[in-house]
């Protein structure tokens, strides 16, 4: 989504490419920077149904590529609520560094046709698929007007391979990657999914499961039947408020922008498919999911079809992500490494809630010398695509904001052989303290109420404006709707990279509920703050945990969103339990809430190097 200058991460994530070649009719060359030529298509896509999008986009390729001289190629597209320009900077680039580039505008965004359906495989994958057609040499697809009426040349520059990655011959089949973030991001695998003439993949902060981004759980276990696989579980979670209703706005204010031209875009749900609307409004009235738009969600996300991602992928997600946490590159990291899929995973400062650094990626002036991740994804196009025998980094880094640099960030970044990375501390419940021993436990209790009608006991750091918000926003607890544990001043670094889990077991009046139906679930919220020695407690990178529990009668384990943190001499980690906040829509009904304390049952977990 792109409010303005707010998302600007997202768009970044939308990454371009840009490049030119011996001159279609209609390039032009770009004056301040030869090398390329630019050229604006359009092009007639089946999508399946009997249903023909119109895609729009731009071919950049290098002046020397020719049927001679062939380049590999790179396909990109826009974040939510951008257009095929969002990648210009990276596609200019690319273009000067030898590729083929195909920047296009996402259905239903920047001028292309048909309703935004998520990245659907059966829709957005196959309007990828034609484009990749395309780069392969396939007439009757592009044309140099917005009337279809003068058909672009076939394209007869970009390598091709004789065998898909299914060990078969495909026709029009080019050496192509593909990269973009976000929405981006997510139509990469479902493009793969269904055309194995892809090569490979450079996913940025993007989901595994779209029902976890927009409606999470953290429950990972709660009981027979109640044990999550990845960040996908069995109870529906709690509904993001702000995520959601700046998507949708979003989405209707692009409708609105190319109303003119295309006036089905308001039929319905303006410019989604018809389904969408409803399902959000339904999801912010009951606080979590229904089963049907859960199963749509499902389907729109690689957790679904996995299995036919084999390609080598480069994952990286930011850690002060708040709409795609790092819980789901984690769960998409493993998946792939289970199945043997070649992968690589980067934990990057910039995401969705806040902008990259200078000296980590830029798009507007990208520049793989001076930018840690503009880097790795250049070597990585050039390894895979190019075949050069270049490193393609470590398979496991990830930022520390504790480390100071400058220029580069690449200093400010650790690495590692593997993930996780093994290393763990325990800390007891006790009192309302925490504490490293087991031993000698406080008993207590502490005791809250959850807000009735989901409403925010809690006003947590905003999603969506937190990093971007010109002034400070006001964060705090209502009286009598939380529960803490703090530890003891540190007497030394006390670094976290991974997801702590939390074990807990509570006590309610609240029955049981169906985890298959239920609107009426105990919701808790969980957080994770640093306090500083004048006491002032910072929610480490405003990462909140929703918990919907399926039987409150039973122990549950929550796996809270993933970070990497160090926290300072004289600093103290405190473990807070609420009943609301504001970036959710809470539990239905109020509860009161007992936990009890001193027993080794009640524990925090914390990864470590």
């Amino acid at each position: 989504m792109r409010p303005p200058r707010l998302l600007t991460a997202l768009l970044a994530a939308g990454l371009s490419l840009g490049g030119t070649l011996a001159a279609l009719p209609g390039s032009t060359a770009a004056a301040a920077d030869p090398g390329y030529t630019k050229t604006p298509l359009w092009f007639s896509v089946p999508v399946g149904g009997g249903t023909t999008c119109t895609v729009v986009g731009d071919l950049y390729l290098p002046s020397a590529a020719s049927s001679r001289h062939r380049v590999p190629a790179i396909l990109t597209t826009n974040g939510f609520g951008g257009s095929k320009d969002s990648q210009a900077g990276l596609g200019r680039v690319f273009a000067q560094r030898g590729y083929a580039v195909l920047s296009y505008s996402g259905l239903g965004f920047g001028g292309s046709s048909c309703p935004i359906s998520l990245d659907s495989p059966q829709r957005d994958g196959r309007a990828a698929k034609a484009l990749v057609s395309y780069l392969g040499g396939r007439g009757g697809l592009a044309y140099l007007d917005s009337g279809l009426t003068k058909p672009a040349p076939r394209l007869e520059v970009v390598e091709h391979d004789a065998r898909d990655h299914r060990g078969g011959h495909s026709a029009h089949d080019p050496r192509v990657g593909m990269v973009g973030g976000s929405y981006g991001g997510g139509v990469q695998f479902a493009a793969a999914s269904i055309d194995p003439r892809i090569d490979t993949l450079v996913p940025l902060i993007t989901w595994n499961d779209l029902s976890y981004s927009l409606a999470p759980n953290t429950v990972v276990e709660n009981g027979p039947g109640q044990r999550a696989h990845g960040v996908t579980t069995p109870l529906h979670g709690a509904s993001k408020l702000l995520w959601a209703g700046g998507f949708s706005a979003l989405g209707v204010i692009n409708g609105l922008q190319y109303a003119q031209a295309d006036q089905q875009r308001l039929v319905g749900c303006p410019d989604f498919e018809s389904w969408v609307c409803p399902a959000l409004v339904n999801a912010v009235a009951a606080g979590t999911l229904d089963d049907a738009t859960y199963a749509k969600l499902h389907d729109r996300s690689v957790v679904s079809f996995m299995k036919r991602i084999t390609v080598p992928v480069l994952l990286a997600q930011g850690e002060g992500d708040t709409l795609f946490n790092l819980n789901e590159a984690i769960t998409t990291y493993r998946s792939l490494r289970a199945q043997g899929t070649p992968v690589k995973m980067l934990w990057s400062d910039g995401g969705h809630s806040n902008p990259y650094p200078a000296g980590e990626l830029s798009l507007t002036d990208p520049d793989p010398a001076t930018q840690y991740l503009t880097g790795r994804i250049s070597d990585w196009l050039d390894h895979y695509l190019r075949g050069r025998r270049v490193s393609t980094g470590p398979r496991f880094a990830y930022f520390r904001d504790w480390v100071r640099y400058t220029g580069n960030a690449a200093p400010a970044y650790a690495s590692a052989p593997r993930f996780p990375l093994g290393g763990s501390t325990r800390l007891f419940l006790s009192g309302t303290t925490l504490t490293p021993s087991a031993v000698n436990l406080d008993e207590g209790s502490q005791q809250f109420l959850t807000p009735v009608l989901g409403l925010p006991s809690s006003l947590d750091p905003l999603d969506l404006v937190s990093s971007y918000a010109p002034i400070p926003v006001p964060t705090g607890d209502l009286p009598g709707t939380t529960a803490s544990w703090t530890t003891a001043k540190l007497t030394r670094p006390l670094t976290v990279v991974g997801s702590p889990r939390v074990r807990l077991r509570v006590e309610t009046p609240a029955a049981a509920v169906d985890s298959a139906s239920a609107t009426t679930a105990l919701t808790l919220f969980l957080k994770i703050l640093d306090v500083a020695p004048d006491g002032t407690a910072t929610v480490v990178r405003d990462l909140v945990a929703p918990a919907r529990i399926a039987d409150p009668t039973r122990a549950f384990t929550v796996q809270m969103p993933a970070f990497a943190h160090r926290f300072a001499p004289g600093h103290q980690l405190r473990l807070m339990v609420t009943g609301g906040s504001s970036n959710y829509r809470g539990g239905q009904v109020a509860n009161p809430v007992t936990i009890s304390t001193g027993s080794t049952r009640q524990v925090l977990t914390l990864p470590t190097p």
